[in-house]
């Protein structure tokens, strides 16, 4: 992680918070193409809630795969829409392309196939 990316008041020697280290293994971990939303992350780890994992991405989340983090609705992170993006199709996540009404036209991910439960065997899209 380079000195740029750290949150304000943070060196490069400073030692995470235990919890942020947790957070940051689990996005980690997720397989390209797969994603879980800030819900799961907390579930999976017993601890928190979804919003102590998003302030932990916001914080911290440049040095892992921020984008397989996302919001249960699907709706690309605001702000990081076409970075995300270009991950997702990159990495073949599936989406569900928008329609002419959306706004911004943008897609969103679809969920039911996109998501991971952190089962380690299964690495595949459903």
């Amino acid at each position: 992680m380079s000195e740029e990316s750290l949150p304000e008041g943070t060196r490069a020697g400073d030692a995470l918070p235990e919890y942020a280290e947790r957070v940051l293994d689990v996005a980690d971990r997720i397989p390209p193409g797969r994603v879980m939303t800030y819900g799961d992350v907390a579930e999976w780890l017993q601890e928190g809630g979804p919003r102590q994992v998003g302030r932990v991405m916001t914080l911290y989340g440049g040095a892992v795969p921020w984008w397989r983090v996302v919001r249960a609705d699907g709706v690309l992170l605001p702000g990081h829409e076409l970075r995300a993006l270009g991950h997702y199709r990159a990495e073949g996540t599936p989406l569900k392309e928008a329609g002419r009404a959306a706004e911004g036209h943008l897609p969103r991910l679809d969920m039911r196939r996109a998501r991971w439960d952190g089962d380690a065997g299964d690495e595949g899209h459903t």
